[in-house]
């Protein structure tokens, strides 16, 4: 009788652990608290600089030749955007997440890029003075890249380009 009676309490037991409720899910910027969300537009040469972008989305937009001199881009997304020739200098994207995006000829002198994942995007003929990539996740071929100019030191962290990826 105790062997049945403890039974049925782990079965009980059992029963009220595996009952599975439904999850309710929310959108993505209801999560993140994204603050602005720009996907498949042109925004060409519009000026971003002093702004405050932390958490913003930019999906498939073409931002060539834009300027987010000294933004606070801080969790910001760049997601398959075209990004050419534009303006981050002094910018900070730390935690933020570039993913096939085009960072051709971009101005990234004095920005602070921490901890950001920036895979799968190019950054050929970027100019990386005194950039900190401390702890961001780019692919090997871009980091040799990279490297290859990188110079200076970031006037907010005082980390040298050069150490931050790694360079030998």
């Amino acid at each position: 009788m105790k062997y049945l009676l403890r039974l049925a309490i782990v079965l009980l037991a059992s029963a009220f652990c595996l009952n599975f409720q439904p999850a309710w899910a929310a959108s993505s910027s209801s999560v993140t608290g994204v603050t602005a969300a720009f996907e498949d537009t042109n925004l060409t040469g519009k000026d971003f600089s002093g702004q405050n972008l932390q958490m913003a989305k930019f999906t498939n937009v073409n931002l060539n030749e834009a300027n987010f001199e000294g933004a606070d881009l801080r969790g910001a997304v760049f997601n398959g955007a075209a990004v050419t020739s534009a303006k981050f200098h002094g910018a900070d994207l730390s935690n933020g997440i570039v993913y096939l995006t085009s960072f051709k000829g971009v101005d990234l002198t004095d920005a602070v890029l921490t901890e950001a994942i920036l895979l799968r995007s190019i950054f050929a003929g970027s100019d990386v003075t005194g950039a900190d990539f401390s702890f961001a996740v780019l692919d090997s071929n871009q980091i040799a890249q990279l490297c290859q100019t990188a110079s200076g030191t970031n006037s907010k962290t005082g980390i040298s380009t050069r150490d931050s990826l790694g360079c030998p």
